[in-house]
């Protein structure tokens, strides 16, 4: 049986929360809201009013299962819900259309910036490729360019990884000093990108000791 990408992210989640504590409550709840968000790309949403009436449903799932921050009124963490509402809608309309690959900063079906990079073995080397922090498009991208700043001297390009995450690093730039996470599937084929992402927590907490700000944050503000 082929598993959707859902499946697998779900799958994924409540696999590493089991060998990830640090990340471990985080990616339960993760898992929780990837089924909340299975459930809108199914209704194959064709407009937001669609998704906007799924609210109600979001904020019983958050109160019952969510960490205490986001145990509030709407507004207080508005981007979150937003987030959590729109990103099934537009990974289902992203799946919905022919998107022209383009090495770009940024996606070239929605516009927004990536959430994480993933390499794959290509020859002696390995392919590069971005993955949309909100409706999942995948495209390339160039190994040695800065995806903030359009930097490209390998130098002030350093990679940095852990012995815990050998497969997730982070890509930096010293010249605007932003970082993104790259998730390397010849490394480790069973990862997810966007929950490997979220599990490798330990890395953003030296990242940012370091004095480097991520990219992009991703769905839980990460």
């Amino acid at each position: 049986m082929i598993l959707s990408p859902w499946d697998l992210r779900i799958a994924r989640a409540e696999e590493l929360a089991k060998t990830c504590p640090s990340a471990a409550e985080m990616l339960r709840f993760y898992a929780e809201i990837a089924r909340f968000q299975k459930r809108i790309f199914e209704l194959q949403p064709q407009d937001e009013s669609a998704v906007v009436s799924q609210r109600g449903g979001l904020l019983s799932l958050v109160r019952r299962v969510g960490p205490a921050p986001l145990d509030s009124d709407l507004g207080a963490v508005k981007q979150f819900y937003e987030r959590c509402l729109l990103q099934p809608y537009y990974e289902y309309r992203a799946s919905q259309s022919r998107i022209q690959n383009a090495v770009q900063p940024t996606c070239p079906f929605c516009g927004e910036k990536p959430q994480v990079g993933v390499l794959r073995g290509e020859g002696d080397g390995a392919k590069r490729s971005l993955i949309c922090s909100l409706c999942s498009t995948e495209w390339d991208f160039r190994r040695l360019l800065c995806a903030n700043c359009g930097e490209e001297d390998p130098v002030r390009l350093p990679v940095y990884t852990a012995e815990e995450f050998p497969h997730v690093r982070i890509e930096a730039c010293d010249s605007c000093e932003v970082y993104i996470k790259a998730v390397d599937l010849s490394k480790n084929g069973r990862a997810v990108p966007v929950v490997d992402e979220l599990a490798s927590l330990p890395l953003n907490i030296w990242a940012a000791e370091h004095g480097y700000t991520k990219l992009q944050l991703n769905l839980l503000e990460i």
